[in-house]
């Protein structure tokens, strides 16, 4: 008695089937191979929404800093304590005492060096 090998009998029924092995090559292909695969997708899509962010935070400063020099260029009272706090300008017979928290004091120290 001769029993007769063949390979194909051992290969799973549903790996035998061309459809499921058109799927399967798809998958691979639209998540793995494609230029355009799902994971750069992802990552295309999680840069936009931070770029999004970004944008909104720059137009309100970007609002915040018109109104500002709107007061700086109308009121001289603003723009003589906008110097006093920003350039630590001082009246001549002024006295002027400069306080810095530690994170600041860090900040003038790493710039000097």
């Amino acid at each position: 008695m001769v029993i007769k090998f063949n390979i194909r009998d051992k290969i799973p029924v549903i790996f035998r089937n061309k459809y499921f092995l058109t799927i399967i090559i798809f998958v691979v292909w639209v998540f793995l191979l494609d230029s355009n695969n799902l994971i750069a997708r992802y990552k295309d899509m999680r840069e936009l929404h931070k770029l999004k962010i970004d944008r909104e935070y720059y137009i309100k400063r970007i609002k915040e800093d018109r109104l500002k020099l709107h007061e700086l260029k109308t009121d001289n009272h603003n723009l003589e304590k906008f110097a006093r706090e920003q350039y630590h300008m001082k009246k001549p017979d002024e006295d002027l005492y400069i306080i810095l928290t530690p994170s600041e004091d860090r900040k003038i120290t790493r710039k000097n060096k």
